[in-house]
């Protein structure tokens, strides 16, 4: 492992990874569960990766995500520093996803966060969205420019998750044999509405052999454990997020998925976990708005079933409907695999490389000194990462 880290300081510090230069920079950490330390956390780092962008060697292509949610401008500043491209890759959309704070109640904050991303999104040389739902919010919701707007949806490394035998260690250590084991596994936090599988569990309490499973931390945890403790459900269980060397076994121990997402966030967040679902071989119930990539992706590939958020019996009743039949469940696990094939890892980066490559020829035409793509790496600015 090629690894030499250095510190700058508080703000920044260096390492050399794999032959990549890293200049991490820093914020504070105070709890996300409350605005306003999630503000402190985002300003203390936008100011870090400002100092960042001045200490960088000149990059080819300047890249910028969302989260923090004015990370942005950081991107921005650089890439005009430099004069080099700039590309905003959009994984969720502020202010809308600040809005699920339960104390995020700043008109002022909230125009601000509409303003840094309407600027962003129509100055980008290149805007890369999740899905298409994505797509059309910015463009009409932000003033991205239609013939500059892209769709690199996420990806999962199908080498990595594959599909895994129901029996195996992890289902053996956690009880699951002879289970029927309705499964969560990632982030606890606030878009999911996760209250409704709580709530659905409740009434499949009668249902003896059917599990319903959370893996994974989040600022949610505490409420979910306390509103099944409150039902009296002993068909809930919380377990830890699995460690990444585990997580096609743990995938594995599922019979079936639930993936869900707040009604009004479609086109805002697309839920990254459903990748790695896709790549398990896996069945799902997607608890989602019709409109969500995630009802476009389940309904092309036929890799699923589709509930819309929160109605618990409805979900109760497609989580019924595989237990009960159980060559449908395995005929969208087939499915899902195939449509994961479709996400793998090297497909995305291939197209972030060729819309890099891109923005770099136009460059050149346009007469900027760069050095060809083909005689040195491309060197990405990742702000945010």
């Amino acid at each position: 492992r090629d690894t030499d880290s250095t510190r700058d300081g508080w703000l920044v510090s260096r390492e050399r990874h794999a032959g990549v230069d890293i200049l991490r920079a820093r914020g504070t950490r105070f709890s996300k569960a409350r605005f306003v330390g999630r503000a402190t956390n985002y300003v203390t780092y936008f100011v870090s990766a400002c100092y960042a962008g001045l200490r960088l060697k000149r990059p080819d292509v300047v890249v910028a995500l969302t989260d923090p949610p004015i990370i942005g401008l950081a991107g921005y500043l650089a890439a005009r520093r430099f004069r080099a491209p700039f590309v905003m890759a959009y994984k969720d959309v502020f202010p809308e996803v600040a809005r699920l704070l339960e104390d995020f109640q700043s008109a002022a904050v909230d125009r601000a966060l509409q303003a840094v991303n309407c600027f962003l999104a129509a100055r980008a040389d290149r805007v890369a969205t999740l899905g298409d739902t994505m797509r059309r919010r910015l463009i009409e919701g932000k003033g991205a420019d239609p013939a500059r707007t892209v769709v690199i949806p996420d990806w999962i490394d199908c080498d990595a998750v594959i599909p895994a035998p129901r029996d195996n260690a992890f289902a053996r250590a956690n009880g699951f044999t002879g289970k029927f084991v309705v499964m969560h596994s990632g982030n606890l936090g606030l878009s999911q509405g996760l209250e409704t599988l709580v709530e659905a569990a409740a009434l499949l309490k009668h249902v003896r052999d059917i599990e319903i499973v959370f893996v994974g931390e989040g600022i949610k945890k505490a409420t979910l454990v306390a509103h099944a403790r409150a039902l009296g459900l002993r068909n809930v269980r919380f377990l830890p997020f699995t460690p990444k060397e585990r997580l096609a076994e743990s995938f594995g121990a599922a019979d079936v998925f639930v993936i869900s997402l707040k009604p009004g966030l479609a086109g805002y967040i697309v839920p990254s976990k459903l990748y790695g679902i896709l790549a398990s071989g896996r069945p799902y119930v997607a608890a989602v708005e019709p409109e969500s990539e995630v009802w476009a992706i389940t309904e092309k590939y036929q890799s699923g079933l589709l509930v819309e958020p929160g109605k618990p019996l409805d979900l109760a009743d497609r989580i019924l409907k595989l237990h009960r039949d159980p060559e449908l469940a395995t005929r969208l696990g087939a499915n899902a695999r195939r449509a994961a094939l479709e996400f793998d890892r090297r497909r995305q980066v291939r197209a972030y490389h060729d819309l890099f490559a891109g923005l770099l020829s136009g460059a050149t035409r346009a007469g900027e000194s760069r050095t060809p793509i083909a005689k040195r790496a491309l060197d990405v600015v990742l702000s945010g990462a």
